[in-house]
């Protein structure tokens, strides 16, 4: 599984997982129906804003991402295992290296609790994985993420799959029909991931954020 390969898989509408941590194989997957959140109705609930607002954790970009890969390879409270065994953290940290993947990470008093990571193709962000060792460590950093999205022209932020985590924020049940239009016109174009903004503009893409969500809910 080559970076090269990953990267037209993607762009063809599918993507690789493994039957188990431990597994020495992959397979790929290509779902008849696609979890999506738009990024222009994103839902931030109130009670996350304040935790954000609040400064509870430090955000950062693509400065651990082999921790947070590993994280999310790792079993959690419950999750009793996952699909990213040694050659899909082998596979996505050459991507990483090459650009086309990044991280968002939480930090609260120097420890990483918290993170997601997703590769980053044209107008598209497909989000791979996320883990949380504090609450609502996760959720900032996908809120974070958003913001991110925003400011840099991306288009389409393909989840995979609808989950009761990502419920809450708005996502998208698509038909794999829909999405893949969604995908090819989202490849046309030039977006740009930030992982080095100034806490001003991180502040002002947060308040587009929640103000944009407020919109959709008054």
């Amino acid at each position: 599984m080559t970076p090269e390969l990953l990267l037209r898989a993607y762009a063809a509408g599918i993507f690789p997982m493994a039957e188990s941590r431990r597994s020495n194989t992959i397979f790929w997957v290509d779902p008849e129906v696609r979890g999506v959140l738009p990024l222009e109705r994103f839902h931030v609930p109130r009670s996350l804003r304040k935790s954000i607002r609040g400064g509870t954790f430090e955000v950062r970009c693509d400065t651990a991402f082999d921790k947070v890969i590993r994280a999310c390879a790792t079993a959690a409270r419950g999750r009793r295992d996952t699909w990213i065994n040694d050659q899909i953290i082998a596979a996505y940290t050459d991507l990483h290296h090459m650009g086309f993947v990044h991280c968002v990470e939480t930090w609260r008093d120097g420890r990483l609790v918290g993170g997601l990571y997703g590769v980053a193709l044209g107008g598209a962000f497909f989000g791979e994985s996320m883990f949380s060792h504090a609450r609502d460590a996760s959720k900032v950093a996908l809120v974070h993420l958003v913001a991110r999205l925003r400011l840099g022209g991306f288009v389409l932020l393909d989840c995979q799959f609808v989950t009761d985590h990502l419920q809450r924020f708005g996502v998208e049940e698509v038909p794999c029909r829909t999405y893949l239009q969604r995908l090819e016109d989202a490849l046309q174009v030039k977006a740009r991931f930030y992982s080095d903004l100034a806490p001003p503009e991180v502040e002002a893409g947060l308040e587009a954020v929640f103000l944009q969500s407020s919109t959709q809910t008054s």
